[in-house]
C-alpha cells in the first residue's frame, strides 16, 4: 500500500508499478509514476493524469526482443540497465551504442528514432523521462552503504529506485522501509526538505528541477 507523510514525500512499493504497453505497442514497461513537478503527495501515482499529461516519468521497460523504441517530441530520457547482458541501442542516424553490464546507460533526445538491439538475452532497464521545456533532470547511480541524507531544496524533488538491497528512513518521516524494487519520492514544497536514508544496497537517485 502506498504510504506518505504530512509532507510530499511517498513510498510505491514495487509490486503496485502497472504494467503497460509501450506507445508503439512493441513491448512492455512497468510504470512506477508519471508527474508533473509540484503535485501533492495525494496524487501520487498516474491515476490522475492522462498518458501525456506529466512534467516526469519513471519506468522500467521490459525488453524482450529487438524492437524500435517510441518516439515522444519535447522529452528527453535517459535509460540505465538493471539486468540482463546488455543492450544496443542503434540510432538512425548512424550512432550506436551500448548499455554493458552491470549498469551502463545512455541519455538522449526522444525524438531520435532508435532501436534497442538485445545483446544475449531479455533485459531490464529503468527509464527516466522528462519533459524538457518544464523541468531539468539529472540521475546518478550510488552505492548504499550506511546512512546517506537527501535534501530537496523548495520547489525540487526526488527519487530513489532501491534496486538490491533494503533500506530505511532514519528520520521522522514515518515513511516505510525500502526493499529491492521499491521506489520513494521526496518532494520539497515552499521549505527545505531533508530526509535520511540508511541500509545497504544500491541506488539511481533522480533529482527533478524547474526549468531556470
Amino acid at each position: 500500500m502506498l504510504t506518505t507523510t504530512a509532507a510530499t514525500s511517498f513510498v510505491l512499493p514495487a509490486h503496485e508499478y502497472r504494467r503497460v504497453r509501450w506507445r508503439n505497442g512493441l513491448g512492455w514497461t512497468r510504470e512506477i509514476l508519471r508527474r508533473r513537478l509540484g503535485d501533492d503527495a495525494q496524487s501520487p501515482g498516474s491515476a490522475n493524469h492522462d498518458a501525456d499529461d506529466w512534467d516526469w516519468r519513471l519506468s522500467i521497460a521490459e525488453i524482450e526482443r529487438d524492437a524500435p523504441f517510441s518516439t515522444f517530441a519535447g522529452i528527453d530520457r535517459e535509460l540505465v540497465l538493471l539486468s540482463g547482458n546488455g543492450l544496443r541501442l542503434r540510432f538512425e542516424d548512424g550512432e550506436c551504442t551500448t548499455l554493458d553490464p552491470p549498469h551502463g546507460r545512455a541519455r538522449f533526445a526522444g525524438e531520435r528514432a532508435v532501436t534497442g538491439e538485445l545483446v544475449d538475452g531479455l533485459t531490464h532497464d529503468f527509464n527516466l523521462m522528462w519533459r524538457r521545456d518544464r523541468v531539468e533532470a539529472t540521475l546518478w547511480h550510488r552505492p548504499l552503504v550506511g546512512p546517506m541524507v537527501i535534501f530537496a531544496e523548495p520547489g525540487t524533488a526526488w527519487a530513489v529506485h532501491l534496486f538490491a538491497g533494503q533500506a530505511q528512513f532514519a528520520d521522522d518521516s514515518g515513511l516505510p522501509p525500502l526493499a529491492a524494487g521499491d521506489t520513494a519520492v521526496l518532494q520539497a514544497g515552499e521549505t527545505r526538505l531533508r530526509h535520511v536514508l540508511d541500509g545497504g544496497g544500491e541506488a539511481l537517485l533522480v533529482k527533478i528541477a524547474p526549468v531556470a
